[in-house]
């Protein structure tokens, strides 16, 4: 089953504060001493439309509860506040540096010049075992993905709204997400 807008509300908490959550994330990095090495912390680059931050900040928290690291590119004080081909190659650099790639695949996103060409790199420097999109749709229904975006695993949900129920289908084979994010 698609992961719909009403599904990720689960998400939504009063006492939520992404900024903290990425600070603290950051803070952990910083006392190992060893960027994204750590022996259980998994980074994902979080490929998203921008304008959609009400979605995004319920997926990172999402990724987060299963002990992800995730990076989306607004929240990286080294990126350029202008887009330019500086954020391009930035960019570049974050998607080599995270384990995985993940693209949020909402219709805005797949009508985004960007988010197709950060799959279009990840594709290129990724095993396809690292990559994944995960469609969001309104409600229970069908996903209007590209064809092109047919060749790549996606991440579902059972209906059971359980951390454990959301899984990776990719040629007829189910792996529970958090056993895909580590491996």
């Amino acid at each position: 089953m698609l992961i719909t807008k009403n599904h990720l509300n689960k998400f939504e908490t009063s006492y939520f504060d992404l900024p903290l959550t990425r600070i603290s994330n950051i803070l952990l990095r910083e006392a190992k001493n060893e960027k994204g090495t750590e022996k259980n912390l998994v980074t994902v680059f979080l490929s998203h439309k921008h304008n959609e931050e009400e979605i995004l900040k319920k997926v990172i928290k999402l990724l987060e509860n299963i002990g992800v690291d995730v990076y989306v590119d607004w929240q990286d004080d080294e990126m350029p506040k202008t887009t330019s081909g500086e954020t391009a190659i930035k960019i570049k650099k974050k998607i080599i540096e995270n384990k995985k790639f993940i693209l949020l695949a909402t219709k805005d996103a797949i009508d985004s010049k960007w988010c197709n060409w950060e799959l279009g790199y990840g594709d290129s420097h990724k095993f396809s075992d690292d990559i994944a999109i995960m469609p969001i749709v309104e409600i229970d229904s069908t996903w209007p993905g590209n064809e092109y975006l047919q060749i790549y695993p996606v991440i579902k949900t059972e209906y059971n709204y359980s951390i454990g129920s959301y899984y990776v289908e990719f040629k007829n084979k189910k792996i529970d997400l958090e056993e895909w994010l580590k491996k």
